[in-house]
This record gives structure tokens, sequence and C-alpha cells, in this order.
């Protein structure tokens, strides 16, 4: 054993080198000693060292190595399926499991998840229906690992109600499947579903793990559920006691109450959570961004760019959401040389300028009503989405024109927007707001006779407070 032992030592580390030509060696060494067909354990590794040594391992190579494997124990394949699943080659994921059903090997619960996770990964919707039937005629329904890797497919496929029906069939839930389906909800925005499925864990008896708190906070976020929040907010302080580990928990804690419009609290909270390095409060990347995100979305540009410079003096390298705040905090105030100050930051950083932060610059310079700089910049920027640009950047450049009475250029922007999007009702509503504020009436009534014709309306504005409960 000790003999197989060293000899599977050696394999990894070829494998590890992608030394194909010892791999294939070992393989006939295997082969000639007969040690390949008394353990599973060198098969597996045999595989795994060909898929790492050719990237793109062929179906007719792994197939030739499964006809060596004796076809009648769903371990060395469980094992296979496992090791495929860890290293994103789902498709031999895939391959394996078909290639077990086809020999006739019992394809068993461990089997099941791993070829629905590797489905999942693929968008292979096929295959993980024909794996939900045979769950269901193998009677493995009633497992809560399946039903909870069955419930993870369909969100994944963003298939939420089916992955809820799913959920509700599990006849013993834990709080796996619950996060499952949490995921699902947030992934929809259906905050309202998250909110009841998190409150109906105390009827089912399961505890909330951090990923559960985590889900809830997005949702209360979602939803402006301020008190409900202060609740998790308290079950998180009695029951998480490593809190500062988890920077994605405490993030949600800060957007929680800035979504809620508690700046204030959501600044207390900021400055409580972190971690201590050398007695200093120390905060990651993560929770900066998040406190920048607070106080745009609530308006206080001010305080965007004064806690921006923070973080850079604390040494925290910024990231792309980082920077769209900031860039949209000095469009707001005005301050257009030091938002050019810090584009030109972004890319001497390292990080790549996407379409928002070239349409928050776009909007920097229409605002100070320097439409030829912004038409400069659009001629000058790289093209994202088969040469189209965002929505969002023309319909800033169309609403500078309106206020700046360039209705040339007013025209070409929503032109250039309706190619992006020919349903967009807020781009007709700006063209029309120009022409109006142009006294062009004849303009006007053709624009209006044009949206009621296409059948568009406008979305009525609404709000929402929260009430009692």
């Amino acid at each position: 054993m000790a003999n197989v032992d060293s000899l599977a030592h050696h394999l990894d580390h070829f494998s590890r080198t992608k030394n194909i030509s010892a791999v294939k060696k070992f393989h006939a060494h295997f082969l000639r000693t007969g040690l390949f067909f008394f353990y599973n354990n060198l098969q597996a590794k045999l595989i795994f060292s060909y898929t790492n040594c050719i990237q793109n391992a062929h179906s007719r190579t792994l197939t030739n190595f499964f006809n060596y494997i004796n076809p009648t124990t769903p371990l060395p394949f469980n094992t296979i399926l496992s090791h495929f699943c860890k290293n994103g080659l789902y498709s031999l994921a895939v391959e394996t499991c078909s290639f077990m059903h086809f020999r006739g090997v019992s394809i068993d619960t461990y089997a099941v998840c791993s070829s629905l996770t590797a489905s999942s990964c693929n968008k292979d919707v096929k295959f993980g229906k024909l794996m939900h039937a045979h769950v269901v005629k193998s009677g493995f329904a009633s497992s809560v690992f399946v039903g909870s890797a069955l419930v993870h497919y369909y969100v994944k496929l963003l298939l939420i109600n089916d992955a809820a029906s799913l959920f509700d069939e599990i006849p013993v839930k834990n709080t796996w499947c619950v996060n499952a389906l949490l995921s699902g909800y947030g992934e929809a925005k259906m905050w309202g579903e998250g909110l009841k499925l998190v409150q109906g864990m105390r009827r089912l008896n399961l505890s909330c793990d951090n990923f559960t708190l985590t889900s809830a906070l997005q949702a209360c976020a979602g939803q402006c559920a301020i008190k409900l929040g202060r609740e998790v907010h308290a079950k998180m302080l009695r029951s998480v006691f490593d809190v500062e580990r988890d920077v994605f928990l405490q993030s949600s804690l800060v957007e929680m109450y800035g979504k809620c419009g508690l700046v204030e609290k959501a600044w207390q909270v900021f400055s409580m959570v972190g971690y201590e390095r050398e007695g200093k409060r120390m905060w990651d990347v993560v929770l900066w961004t998040s406190m920048l995100g607070v106080y745009g979305r609530n308006g206080n540009h001010k305080e965007v760019i004064l806690l921006f410079q923070e973080m850079l003096m604390e040494g925290i390298r910024p990231d792309e959401v980082a920077l769209v705040t900031v860039l949209s905090a000095c469009s707001h105030t005005g301050q257009v040389d030091l938002g050019i100050e810090y584009f030109n930051f972004m890319k001497s950083s390292g990080l790549s300028p996407m379409p928002e932060h070239y349409s928050c610059l776009v909007d920097l310079f229409c605002r100070a009503g320097e439409l030829d700089k912004a038409w400069t910049l659009i001629d000058g920027m790289p093209h994202y989405k088969n040469g189209k640009f965002t929505v969002s950047l023309w319909g800033a450049l169309l609403s500078a024109c309106s206020d700046y009475g360039n209705v040339s250029c007013g025209r070409l922007a929503a032109q250039r927007a309706l190619e992006l999007d020919p349903q967009n009702v807020g781009i007709y509503v700006l063209l029309s707001n120009m022409y109006a504020r142009h006294q062009m009436w004849k303009e006007t009534d053709d624009l209006r006779d044009l949206i009621k014709g296409t059948g568009l309306r406008k979305d009525v504005g609404t709000s929402r407070i929260e009430v009692t409960n």
C-alpha cells in the first residue's frame, strides 16, 4: 500500500507540472502491473492528471479511460465527478454521469448532486431536467441534500417559481436549502418572498447562518423594511460572534440602513464594524464602497468625496464600483477638474473604465455646459456592446443639449439612444421636453402622436413607506 501511495504522490506531482509524458508512463506501468484494476483512487488520479495536462480533454479520451474502469460501483465515478465540479470541468462531469447511466452504474445521491451542480453551472436545461426525472423515479426527492441541489439548480437558471415549488416538496428542510431559495429570491429581487421565507424559519425550527442574515438584510433594504432590518441586526449581534470576519454581512448591514434613508445610523455601523489591526480600526474596500454608496444614494455628494479622499489616505485601493459613485458625486457638485483627476487616477491604477464611468464623465461635462468636451470624450471612447454605448450616456447628453439649446445635437443623442432601446419612454419624454422648451410645437405634437401610435406609456411614479409591520 505504501508503494501505491508513493506512486500516487508522484502522479500528483506530474499532474501539477503538466508532464503529460510522465503521466503516460505511469499509466502504462499501472496497466502492466494490474494496479489500475485494483485501486479506484489510481483510476481517478489518472483521469485527473490527464484533464490537468490537457485543458480541453476530448470526450473520446474520457470514454477510453472509462472503458478500463469496472462499471460496478459508483464510488470511483463520484470521486471523479467531485474533481470535475471543483475544477470547473462541468461538461466532463455531465459526460461522466451519462457514461455511468449508459454502463448501468447506479447513480446515487452524491452523483445526482454533483451532476445537478455541473448542469446549473453549464446552464444545461435538458440534462438537468433528466436528472430531476431520475430523482423522482428513484425516490431521492425526500432527501434534503438532493432537494437542495434541485432548488439550487433551478435558481441558477432563474426559474424561481419552480425552485419554490420544489422547496415546498422537501419534507424535512435545513438551513442550506433555505439559503438556496433565498439566493434565488435575491437574484430576482423578490424581496417580499425572501422576507416571508426568513420569517418562516422560526416555524421550521431552523437556525440562521451568515448567508441567511446577509440575504435577510438585502431583502429588508429592497423593501425598506427598517423595523425588520433592526430585528435582523439584533439577531446578528446575538448569534454571530466573529462578524468582523464576514465583510459581506457587515456591508449588507450598512447598505440596509442607507437604503432605508438612515444615513447617520449607517455611518455609526460603519464606524463600529471592520476589524482591528495593531489597535486601529480598519475597513475592507467592500465596506468603504458600501458607505460611499450610502452617501451617494442619499444625495450627500460632498461626503462622498471627503470619504473617498480619506479612503485613499488609508492606503485602500478603490474598485470600479467606488469610482462610479465618486465620479457621480463630482458631477453633482460641479467639480469638473476633480472628476477628470479621479478618472485619470483610475486608468493609471490599472482599472479599466467601463461604460458607467464614461457616462458619469459625460454627465459631468454636460452639467458644466461643456458639450464639446462631452462629444470629444464620446468620440474617443472604446466601443462597448458591438460599438454602441449605454442609453444613460445618450440620455445625459440629450438632457444637457436641452438645457443649453443645442437642438441638433439633442436630436442625434436621442436617435442613438433609441437605436439601443426603441421602447425607452424616458428618451421620448426628454426629447418632447426639449422641443417644448424651445417652442417647437409641431415637433412636440408629432412626437406625441408617434408615442401614442406605438402604444408606449410613461410609467407612473410610486413611492413606498412602511406602515406598522
